[in-house]
This record gives structure tokens, C-alpha cells and sequence, in this order.
């Protein structure tokens, strides 16, 4: 808890770290939902970070929320509060624990071992038997997390009316039993005295900002982004993590006039969307890293036909099936590269869970206006975080795509005379009046689409089809410095990295470290101002999640010392499926910039 201030009775508190450590199927994850949502109705900032076992039949799993009234960066490096379930629960996380933290566990199945009870402070509440006395021993095991809920809200003196609606929003279309046994495990648990072992604590009043917030994850902020911007048809297959995206667009599309279809596998998904985008829609398909390898021939097939299309890649631990339910950043090369010939699309990546959002938006508005499929580069780190951000502004972000079949005098999609190489093309059923109808093709194609195998066409083609990129990237703005404008160690990030790192600048700067970052959200083209920036640092650190690979550095450091063919660019990577703490960072930085940089 950062920097406690007593007062009326209580412990003030700014920020708190909680981490609930169980398994999968006792419902922790339900407890975080319940923490972070509140925070986000509370006018507080929030962000969480969960694992989840890759097995069908569950397992050991962990939720964390961090919540307090300033900017929240990063989901917390070390916790608070470790709530512990099971014996491998408090074993396995007391680490994650600040010294002198609490540990609030289930003594029905945790036995506190005595060489940790001088560090940590140890509170044991038999919740699972409480859990019984409260609601019956045939919902013990569906009603302990909401107990332990009751347990948290006493401790950190939460808003219980606004608690119990959040029940009831979770509960209520279910049996009635179910709610009311859920009330009645919270109330039992908030009832319990925990006076005699430990004092309440109550979060310091932040700033009134007056501006209602919205609290969801990265996937859903990201599904509800495609729908603002006008996308009504969809097409995918079930994948870790992308299918809560399918789920959510598979329920909410029919409301909009939309439709979401599941396809029998990866290449029909792709193949469907593109079909739907060339009647005129901007079409939708999604995956993870192993359905994007699949869905590379048909990209190839958009990029040559120039069809706008949206393709949304929520990486995860690879190659193959790899790690289904943790984080990596190792799709980046595939997404900008991945098919044969020269193929170029636009990749972006959002940098938090509000940016999935807008991010949509974007991607949608660049595959309409330059006829070319784009990437989204999410991971499962923020695909599965929730934050608390303000409410978009709907009646502007929202817009509708309607199919225009104004009749034209004359069509020709192709056409090299644009100066931006975009192509120009009119939905199917467009009246072209002087009878001159274009086809579209995966061959290549003269101006209106007929196949030629004419050298100096695809010559002519293949650069109006780079031109777009090119246009493109004139039109995007300078990437922001986040630090002094000028300094010894300058770090680059993408993804869902930006919290930390922005977090870790902070303490370095703090510490007299002469340290900037700068976040890229456009990695396909890259933003122009690049070399400009790079130029005023003595040393650039691209820090990513993936491999350094051969040379010593990852995949954005391969892309960013390809463009400017500067050595000064190198790597701080890791690859275990974890999201980067503030404190790696920090010490990398300490490495390179007290103790004198490293030359490789």
C-alpha cells in the first residue's frame, strides 16, 4: 500500500495491491470483476492482471487488481494483500507479497508456516466453513469467493450498496436461489470481525473528475470499438485468447443489423470476411498466432485484390500451440510479413484497454480509406485486463458504413494514375454506365482488374500497392516522448507494455537517470519523427516480449534497425510468458545507464 497516512481511526491508503491466488474454477476470477468494477464506479483508477491454466479441467490460477485514486500504470510488481485458498496458493505467491504484507487465507486449508510469520502478516479466517453455516454445504464451493469479497470490503471499507448491485447485475438473470445465496455469502463474510487481528483500511479521496467511466477488458473494449465503427459482419474461429472477442460480436452484431458467423476453421473464417468486404463491407476476422499462420494465404489474396479488411491477432506464447493462456509479443513479424511475394498491410498495435477500443476504430477507417487489410496486434495481457477509463464519446466515435450504389460513369479500381495508389472500389451491383464492368483477382491484374501476366505491369502494380504505405505513413502523427525530450537511454515499447515501462521511467527519472520512453501504436508503416528522436539519444533499448534472437534483439528491434540501420538499437526482451514487472525494467535500466552502458 503506498504511503499510509493515518487518520480517523483508520489507515489511509492511495493505491492497493490485492492478489487472489486459488484455482480456476473457485471463481477468483469473479472476486477481481467485482474489485475492479466497483473502482471504476467509484471514480478510482484500476488494473488488473490474471493467469489461467491452458488445461480443460483448470487449475492453479491467480487474478491481482490494483486499485487507487491517481494514474494507475502497471497491475502492481509486488502485492498488498495475498488472499490464499489452498496450501500451493499461499506457498506458491507469499513471494509476491511486500514484507510486513497481509496474508488473508482460508485456514480450512492453508497451514501458515512458521518461518514466515516474523515477514508477513498472517490472518487465517476458516472461509470455507463459514461458507457453509452462511448459504449450505452444497454451495460451498460456488459461494466462498463471494464470502471472501464480504472479507476484502470490510478490510478496505468498500461502497457495500454499490458491491451488492454488481452482485445482482452478475446473479440476477439466474434462478433466484443463486443471488440470494450469493448476498448471503457476502454479508456473512463482511459480517465476520476481523477487529481483533488486524485494522480497516479506507482509500484517500482522490480527485473529483466528474466524468463517468466504463470498466471492461481489452477484448471486450476492443469488440465494442469494431462495432462503433461500423463493422456488421464478421467471421472466426474459436482460438485462446481471441474467442471471448468472437463471443461478445457473435451476441451484440444482430442488434446492430449485423451478423457474426462461426466458420468450420481459420481459412474459411478469413475467406468469409473477405467475401463480405468485397460486397462493400469492412469485414472482421480474428485469431491468435496460430490461426494468423493459416489465415496467411487469403492476406495475401486482400493485399493483392486490395480489399479492406480488419484482421485481429490477440497473441499469445508460441510457436505452434505454445503457451494458449499466456503473453508473448512474437507475432510481429508474421503480422507485417507473413505471406509469400511482396505483400504489404498496415499492423497496429493499442496500448492499453481504452486504446482497443479506439484502435478499432482506426483500423477499420485506414482498410476503407487505402483498400487494404489491417492488422490489430493485441496480447493476452491486455486482452484479459480490466481498467477502469472514461466514457467514449459515443454520438462522435460511432458511425455507420453504409453499402453506396450510386451509379458511376465509368469504373476502373486499379487505376495507376492516383497519385496515393489506392484503389477505388464500388460495391458489386453498382450500375457502371458506360458498361465497362472491373473484376477483382488474387492474379495480377491490368487497371480493371483482368488478369495480365505482363512483366511491366506487376512492376507498375506491386509499387502502387508500397505507394499506399507510403501515403499512409505522411499522414501519422510524431510519436510522443514520454520523459525529456533528449537524454543517455531513450526506450521503445509497443503493446501492452507501455504502463510498465512509463512506470519504470518515472522511478529512474526520480532517481536522477536521464531516461525517456516512446510508445509505438503504428508499427506498419512506422510513424514518421523516428530518426529525429533517436538521434538525440546516446543508447535505444526496444523492450518487448519475445526472443533477442541471434543478434540481440527482438522482432521491433529487428524492424526499427532495418529502417534506420542504427546500431544503437538493441534489446530488452523476455520470453516467459509473463507481462514485464515495473521492477525488470528498472533494473536494466540501472544496468545500462549507471553502470555504463553495455556494448555488445
Amino acid at each position: 500500500m503506498a504511503a499510509p497516512l493515518k487518520g480517523n481511526g483508520r489507515v489511509k491508503v492511495r493505491d492497493v495491491v490485492i492478489r487472489i491466488a486459488g484455482n480456476s474454477q473457485d471463481g477468483i476470477q469473479a472476486i477481481g470483476g467485482f474489485l475492479a468494477r466497483l473502482a471504476g464506479r467509484s471514480e478510482q483508477d484500476v488494473m488488473t492482471y490474471m493467469t489461467i491454466p491452458s488445461t480443460i479441467s483448470g487449475g492453479p490460477s491467480i487474478f491481482q487488481v490494483r486499485i487507487g485514486t491517481g494514474d494507475i500504470l502497471s497491475a502492481g510488481d509486488e502485492a498488498d494483500v495475498l488472499l490464499a485458498f489452498y496450501q500451493h496458493s499461499y506457498e506458491g505467491h507469499i513471494g509476491s507479497l511486500k514484507t510486513h504484507g497481509i496474508v488473508l487465507f482460508d485456514s480450512d486449508h492453508v497451514e501458515p508456516k512458521p518461518e514466515w510469520q516474523a515477514d508477513y502478516r498472517h490472518v487465517g479466517v476458516p472461509i470455507s466453513g463459514l461458507t457453509v453455516e452462511a448459504i449450505g454445504g452444497t454451495a460451498r464451493d460456488k459461494g466462498k469467493n463471494v464470502y471472501a469479497l464480504g472479507l476484502l470490503a470490510k478490510m478496505f471499507d468498500l461502497n457495500v450498496t454499490k458491491l451488492k448491485e454488481l452482485i445482482g447485475e452478475r446473479f440476477g438473470g439466474k434462478d433466484a436461489s443463486v443471488l440470494e445465496n450469493a448476498l448471503s455469502a457476502f454479508e456473512a463474510g463482511y459480517s465476520y470481525s476481523l477487529g481483533h487481528l488486524l485494522e480497516t483500511f479506507e482509500f484517500a479521496e482522490g480527485l473529483k473528475r466528474g466524468v463517468k467511466q466504463v470498466v471492461m477488458n481489452g477484448n471486450d473494449a476492443l469488440a465494442y470499438g469494431l462495432i462503433a465503427a461500423g463493422v456488421r459482419f464478421g467471421a472466426g474461429y474459436p482460438i485462446t485468447p481471441w474467442s471471448d472477442i468472437m463471443e461478445l460480436l457473435r451476441r451484440e452484431l444482430p442488434k446492430y443489423g449485423g451478423t457474426f458467423v462461426q466458420c468450420e476453421d481459420e481459412i474459411a473464417s478469413i475467406c468469409m470476411a473477405l467475401g463480405a468486404s468485397y460486397a462493400g463491407r469492412v469485414a472482421v476476422t480474428g485469431t491468435s498466432g496460430p490461426g494468423l499462420s493459416l489465415k496467411t494465404e487469403a492476406l495475401g489474396w486482400a493485399v493483392m485484390a486490395e480489399v479492406p479488411l480488419v484482421v485481429v491477432d490477440v497473441q499469445r506464447g508460441g510457436p505452434s500451440t505454445g503457451l494458449p493462456t499466456n503473453v508473448e509479443q512474437s507475432d510481429l513479424n508474421i503480422a507485417c510479413f507473413g505471406s509469400h511475394g511482396d505483400s504489404p498491410r498496415v499492423v497496429l498495435a493499442p496500448a492499453s484497454v481504452e486504446d482497443c477500443f479506439y484502435v478499432a476504430i482506426e483500423a477499420v477507417n485506414l482498410a476503407r480509406r487505402y483498400s487494404v487489410p489491417v492488422v490489430i496486434l493485441t496480447d493476452q495481457a491486455i486482452a484479459t485486463r480490466i481498467e477502469a477509463f472514461d466514457e467514449p464519446n459515443l454520438q462522435k466515435a460511432c458511425q455507420e458504413l453504409p453499402v453506396d450504389l450510386t451509379p458511376a460513369p465509368e469504373h476502373k479500381p486499379y487505376d495507376l494514375a492516383e497519385a496515393d495508389g489506392v484503389a477505388r472500389h464500388r460495391a458489386p451491383g453498382t450500375r457502371v454506365l458506360n458498361g465497362i464492368y472491373p473484376v477483382i483477382t488474387g492474379l495480377e491484374h491490368d487497371e480493371y482488374g483482368h488478369p495480365t501476366g505482363s512483366p511491366t505491369l506487376h512492376t507498375k502494380m506491386t509499387a502502387k500497392r508500397r505507394r499506399k504505405l507510403q501515403s499512409l505513413a505522411e499522414t501519422l502523427p510524431d510519436p510522443e516522448i514520454y520523459g525529456a525530450p533528449e537524454g543517455k537511454l531513450l526506450l521503445i515499447g509497443w503493446g501492452s507494455t507501455m504502463g510498465p515501462i512509463r512506470e519504470a521511467v518515472d522511478h529512474a527519472r526520480a532517481a536522477g537517470q536521464p531516461v525517456s520512453a516512446v510508445h509505438l501504436r503504428h508499427l506498419h508503416p512506422l510513424p514518421p519523427g523516428l530518426e529525429r528522436i533517436f538521434s538525440v539519444f546516446e543508447h535505444i533499448r526496444v523492450v518487448e516480449m519475445n526472443d533477442e534472437g541471434v543478434y540481440g534483439y527482438g522482432q521491433l528491434g529487428g524492424v526499427l534497425r532495418a529502417r534506420f540501420c542504427n546500431p544503437k538499437i538493441r534489446g530488452i526482451n523476455k520470453t516467459d510468458g509473463l507481462a514485464f514487472k515495473v521492477r525488470d525494467i528498472v533494473e536494466r535500466i540501472r544496468e545500462e545507464v549507471t553502470d555504463g552502458m553495455r556494448h555488445y
